[in-house]
């Protein structure tokens, strides 16, 4: 009994060690996990539909990616950007290959991602003797980090309280509205950055015709465009970049999350323009496309470029809606709607979020909360039928506890 309450008093101080900027449920801890499967330290199991918020891409310790891992780190862990990286060069050209850009800068997280993408824009724009635009307009609805500018991009006024004097440079408009848009785009006018499809804000993928008019807006204005795909790009929506089911591209784009699997990498991509004119001195990162990193996106390039990848992506996405808006026809009480592309889907509820995700946990499915009201399923990209199947069920025998 003794070292059973000097265990507990151990784990209570070690959880004070911590910024109580977090809420994790202090009744669950896991240890391991196969797959789309997480284990807790009392023995349960969990169907992991939230994947680190979209990061594990293929699931907990996959060999492919476990192998990529433990090779590098056997050979090499960190020597600076000061000297060459094989497999961060590799890493950039696969990029630069499957997408728009020609180049492309390694960080280790969304957020400096989009750091590094909002001062190439206004890099670029100082280059090409035009030093007044330096102001980005974001949208309503928006995350891109919790970083100063990130924070200030996305103006959610509960995350800029006390951080964010000012507006930094930035501007936002309504999601949706391009009247509104077309008037706040100026002459300081750097760039303006969106999500293609919104994640913290409510899984709302972005309309073709407005990003299209988005898209005419910034080549007639001399505007810069920035997607943010840090949650929904590598392969989350079924194309390898969310803004490929529009056939519209960008001038910069960040992406990160699922690019490294589970291991912190994030990457920002430009076109010849702009990312010429982030020469030696501009940026950098100390860690940023390390030997171990890149050793593991380059893994995941390879699972996310296998024949059928994708393909199957956009099936099982293509099943999972289905079924949720059958179980929404059913437990029209409950639930209001379903959206989303490919595997980044939300679902809108008619209770609380927070209260559905709490009884679906319970009950062993894991799932993240949205804007808006809604939960989010973001299950691994090889996620099995089966898990599809068995995770449907349970948001139905859920739903049907709520209602006895």
């Amino acid at each position: 009994m003794k070292d059973k309450i000097a265990e507990e008093r151990a784990s209570l101080n070690a959880r004070q060690s911590l910024w109580p900027n977090y809420s994790p449920p202090e009744d669950l801890v896991f240890t391991h996990g196969i797959g789309s499967e997480l284990f807790s330290e009392d023995g349960g199991s969990y169907l992991d539909f939230l994947s680190g918020i979209a990061v594990t891409s293929f699931g907990h310790s996959h060999p492919y990616l476990n192998n990529a891992l433990k090779n590098q780190a056997d050979k090499l862990w960190h020597v600076s950007n000061l000297f060459r990286i094989p497999a961060a060069e590799s890493l950039a050209e696969r990029l630069v290959k499957h997408s728009f850009a020609d180049s492309v800068f390694f960080a280790n997280s969304g957020a400096e991602a989009v750091e590094a993408g909002l001062k190439a824009i206004r890099g670029y724009h100082a280059a090409s003797g035009n030093p007044k635009r330096t102001r980005i307009i974001g949208f309503s609805d928006s995350f891109h980090g919790r970083t100063i500018a990130t924070v200030a991009a996305a103006g959610n006024k509960s995350h800029m309280q006390n951080f964010v004097p000012g507006d930094q440079g930035f501007d936002q408009v309504e999601w949706g509205n391009y009247e509104a848009l077309e008037i706040a785009v100026d002459d300081c006018t750097a760039g303006i950055i969106l999500e293609p499809v919104q994640g913290e804000g409510g899984i709302r993928p972005i309309t073709h015709e407005f990003l299209s008019s988005i898209r005419k807006l910034c080549d007639e204005r001399g505007v810069l465009l920035f997607f943010d795909e840090v949650q929904c790009g590598i392969g989350r929506t079924g194309h390898l970049f969310a803004h490929q089911h529009y056939g519209l591209n960008p001038d910069v784009m960040a992406l990160a999350k699922g690019l490294g699997g589970g291991f912190p990498i994030g990457a920002c991509l430009t076109t010849k323009e702009v990312g010429g004119s982030m020469v030696v001195g501009t940026h950098g990162s100390t860690f940023g496309g390390n030997p171990l990193a890149t050793a593991v996106g380059n893994a995941v390039m390879d699972l996310l470029l296998e024949d059928g990848t994708l393909t199957k992506v956009i099936e099982k996405g293509s099943y999972l809606n289905k079924e949720l808006k059958r179980l929404q026809l059913r437990h029209h009480d409950f639930l209001d709607s379903v959206h989303g592309l490919g595997l980044m889907i939300g679902v809108k509820c008619k209770i609380p979020c927070a209260d559905l995700a709490f009884s679906l946990r319970n009950n062993n499915l894991l799932v993240g909360q949205s804007g808006a009201n809604m939960v989010r399923l973001l299950p691994p990209l090889n996620v099995a039928e089966p898990e599809l199947e068995k995770a449907i069920s349970i948001f139905d025998k859920t739903l049907n506890e709520i209602t006895r």
